[in-house]
């Protein structure tokens, strides 16, 4: 724990020295209010020691995470079960099954996934899927799993939108608000109310097939101390969340998923000449054009390029008039906790725009009104032949899935680079 504490305490000193250098660059003034090359030198060392702070306490959350799992594994193997061969032998059914599946033992090409599967899927995996993680094991659904790295692959799945789980594939209709209700009136006794409903759309969610190709060799396939399912899931997740995550956020709803910076309305646009970079006022601006009701949902949070958060961590709210000269992004406080601007949660994603000229380079606003559908079905398919010369086994995942933004009053805005 006191390691722990030193590089808790390390990271808050690393920020206030980060201040401190943005500080004394404020108070220079006019156009010695910029940092110098030496400062700026510094200003990135101190940024890619924060990175590297946090990815060792995510390490460290990780780490403890699965020694607990491993402890949790071996007390559960260590206690006395009143009918331990029948409960054995059911599971080991069920893993048999799958293994066979994988190793082309079942004679079936294909199986398909589902989270209420009647086979569970669930094999000795690792609870954190790390280069380093060793040999620690737990039972581990595969379904979860793999939708768990989708998630950590898309900074949309992360930010808690709506997902719509469906068992077949055939279009939806979903009810779109285009417009809410305008303001009630005073209404004379027996006087006629007047006609106050919002207005709706209409939106339809497909299934669009994301599919890809992983191949193994039969020797770790066969091998029965290999977590095959834990790397399948993962290679499978990663991949699937790549693909999908993508059109998550720039799909232009033709022949795919309508992302949601696509279908976000504008909420501010940069100043000219600022080459696409938003100042502390603009970001403060783009916070206030969503509404208080989307606002303070639980699912609005910020979600931008890594690149971007560079900048946007020297921001501050001014230092006259009501601003109080604090800067908009604050680091959380644990592995667990994200970063906030302005006390919203800070989410990345590799395919939101970089800051340029015209660029949607950030969103902001409620998540949980942009709904992804997903067909509950994973299919997973092998072959022997397509690798036949180099004797490995190809495996085909397919994901079917959309997305589209039911709420076009304003539940999410962007901002958007100056034209010149």
């Amino acid at each position: 724990m006191d390691y722990i504490t030193r590089l808790k305490e390390r990271r808050a000193n690393i920020w206030e020295q980060t201040k401190e250098l943005l500080d004394a660059a404020e108070a220079r003034g006019g156009d010695d209010s910029k940092l110098t090359a030496d400062e700026e030198q510094t200003y990135q060392r101190l940024n890619a020691d924060l990175d590297a702070i946090d990815a060792r306490a995510k390490e460290m959350a990780e780490a403890e995470q699965r020694t607990k799992d491993a402890d949790e594994a071996f007390r559960s193997l260590l206690e006395k079960d009143p009918a331990p061969e029948a409960r054995r032998g059911a599971e080991k059914g069920e893993v048999d099954r799958v293994r066979a599946w994988l190793t082309g033992q079942s004679g079936t090409r294909s199986l398909d996934i589902r989270p209420d599967s009647p086979l569970p899927l669930d094999a000795r995996a690792l609870s954190k899927l790390t280069a380093a993680a060793g040999a620690n094991t737990v039972p581990i659904s595969f379904y979860n799993r793999l939708v768990q790295h989708m998630i950590e692959n898309s900074g949309v799945l992360a930010a808690g939108p709506t997902v719509l789980r469906t068992a077949t594939g055939e279009q939806m209709q979903i009810p779109r608000t285009t417009a809410h209700s305008a303001s009630a009136g005073i209404v004379a006794e027996a006087g006629p109310l007047t006609a106050n409903d919002p207005t709706f759309g209409q939106v339809s969610l497909d299934a669009y097939k994301y599919g890809f190709l992983l191949q193994v060799s039969h020797e770790l396939a066969n091998d029965t101390g290999v977590d095959l399912l834990g790397y399948l899931s993962m290679q499978a997740g990663r991949a699937l969340g790549n693909g999908f995550g993508a059109h998550l956020v720039t799909g232009t709803g033709s022949s795919q998923p309508n992302g949601v910076l696509t279908a976000a309305t504008l909420g501010k646009t940069g100043a000219t000449g600022a080459v696409g970079t938003a100042s502390s006022d603009e970001l403060i601006d783009l916070y206030y054009s969503v509404i208080a009701p989307y606002r303070q949902s639980s699912s609005c949070s910020w979600l931008m390029r890594d690149a971007t958060v560079a900048s946007i961590r020297k921001l501050r709210d001014g230092t006259g008039g009501a601003g109080q000269g604090n800067y908009l992004w604050a680091p959380g406080l644990t592995a667990t906790t994200p970063d906030t601007i302005l006390g919203k949660p800070l989410l990345t994603d590799p395919n939101m725009p970089a800051t340029a000229l015209s660029a949607k380079s950030i969103l902001f606003g409620d998540f949980s009104t942009y709904f992804v559908r997903q067909v509950e079905s994973l299919r997973f398919e092998r072959s022997d032949d397509f690798a036949f010369n180099t004797d490995l086994i190809t495996y085909r995942a397919i994901l079917r899935g959309d997305g589209d933004q039911v709420d076009t009053t304003g539940a999410i805005k962007y901002f958007a680079g100056a034209a010149s």
